[in-house]
């Protein structure tokens, strides 16, 4: 049974999530997609199936302000976050007491050029084919330092 969402409005069906719900779920998928969270890591961290976490994710439930503390905190954003339209790479995070993440990629200068330039790049297939080349170079390369130490080289070895 779908609980009623308050009097019909124009322009909504009775019982539709509302859109602010909506968007507000929005920005906590996009923001734990950006952290490498599952859903069901999410929900542990504030106690909640991966169920319950997609319902938020959808707007389908609302979400208490309590509860949305606990997953700005989670997430390392300010709750101003989930309502506007915040580039979410350059969202300041809200670090826990004592607990600041210096390794954390999406606060680092070239993560955020990175993303910026690649944003800036008009063709949505010359997007997806960097896109891809970065995913392929990235599981080809386990680490970063040893492939700029020694780098292959191509052909045959020069005779002596």
């Amino acid at each position: 049974m779908l609980r009623s969402s308050g009097p019909a409005r124009p322009g909504r069906r009775p019982g539709a999530p509302h859109p602010i719900d909506v968007h507000v779920g929005s920005r906590i998928r996009l923001r734990r997609n950006m952290l490498g969270l599952s859903q069901e890591k999410l929900g542990e961290a504030i106690s909640l199936t991966f169920q319950q976490v997609q319902k938020y994710e959808r707007g389908t439930n609302r979400i208490s302000a309590s509860r949305l503390l606990e997953i700005a905190q989670v997430l390392r954003v300010p709750i101003a976050f989930f309502y506007d339209d915040v580039d979410p790479v350059r969202a300041p995070p809200v670090e826990a007491e004592g607990n600041a993440s210096e390794g954390d990629l999406l606060r680092q200068p070239e993560t955020i050029e990175l993303v910026t330039n690649y944003h800036c790049i008009a063709d949505p297939l010359v997007r997806r084919r960097l896109f891809d080349l970065v995913k392929i170079l990235a599981r080809g390369i386990k680490s970063p330092q040893k492939a700029i130490a020694t780098p292959r080289r191509r052909g045959r070895p020069a005779r002596a």
